[in-house]
């Protein structure tokens, strides 16, 4: 049988986050809006733990004569605010990380398990929607949590390959989904394009943006020096470069203002921004970066 992509303990840890957004989007509501208490045009749905500060009035004291463990009742409401989860399976997502580091493209796959999980716990919608130089077929996870598996199942079954072309993808994904609502992009955010454009123009279109930028040790600080043969993942493209210690640390800068440059696109328009090394384990940037996205931390 497989490696699950998270484990047990950790899944029951993300049960205490919830998928947030900033915008407001007329006549929706979402998951974390959603009711505990039964009411007119309310669903029952599923149960999930209590945990502290939560409303002991959504209890099922009946589960919990039964159990001895406190749940709470969850009713959905509609309609809801899509979300819309992009992971970037591009060839570059398999470079940048050194031998026993997880390749960016394993990291992303365990985040957006670990949103998912987090968004079908609150009863939310989640679109997973693959891309390249494309978009790939998708796959819409909602139910509840016992329907996970099936979402785990298909972020296993991804494999990477192709160049990025963030105008293209974007294109597509306006036309497929005019409906405003969260995207989330999961991605290292390297093009040979440009990619802040098409980035601000999902965003001119009403969306909200949550970008999630991962790299790996070797994208961001390169260890080799000297005469050296650097080959692009995507296009195969070959250059030959002199890398000594000043052009590493002009490197580095430019790196990092790429990644301030996503952020503040982000921030601008009302969205959030988290950068991750695949050094960062997954648990720790679920409640790290992942939770302070959007502040000033």
């Amino acid at each position: 049988m497989p490696e699950p992509l998270i484990d047990r303990h950790f899944l029951e840890r993300l049960e205490r986050l919830t998928l947030q957004w900033q915008k407001s989007f007329p006549g929706r509501v979402g998951g974390h809006n959603l009711s505990h208490f039964a009411g007119s045009g309310q669903e029952f749905l599923d149960h999930r733990s209590f945990h502290q500060g939560d409303d002991l009035r959504a209890v099922n004291w009946r589960a919990y004569m039964r159990f001895e463990k406190l749940f709470l009742k969850m009713f959905q409401l509609e309609p809801r605010v899509p979300v819309r989860l992009l992971i970037d399976i591009s060839a570059s997502m398999t470079s940048g990380s050194p031998p026993g580091d997880l390749t960016k493209f394993d990291y992303a796959r365990k985040l957006a398990a670990a949103l998912v999980y987090v968004g079908l716990v609150r009863l939310d919608s989640i679109l997973l929607q693959p891309f390249s130089g494309r978009l790939f077929d998708p796959f819409l996870c909602s139910g509840g949590r016992h329907r996970f598996q099936p979402a785990e199942n298909f972020l296993r079954s991804l494999t990477p390959g192709g160049q990025t072309h963030y105008l293209d993808v974007l294109r597509l994904f306006l036309n497929a989904y005019p409906q405003r609502g969260l995207v989330i992009i999961i991605s290292d955010f390297l093009d040979d394009a440009d990619c802040l454009h098409p980035l601000q123009y999902l965003a001119d279109f009403g969306h909200e943006l949550l970008l999630i930028q991962l790299w790996g040790e070797e994208d961001r600080e390169p260890s080799d020096r000297g005469e050296l043969e650097l080959i692009d993942a995507e296009t195969g493209a070959g250059m030959k470069v002199a890398v000594d210690d000043g052009a590493r640390e002009e490197y580095k800068l430019a790196f990092d203002e790429h990644a301030g440059e996503l952020r503040k696109l982000a921030l601008r328009n009302g969205g959030r921004y988290a950068g991750l090394s695949t050094r960062i384990p997954i648990e720790e940037a679920m409640f790290g970066p992942m939770t302070t996205a959007g502040s000033n931390r």
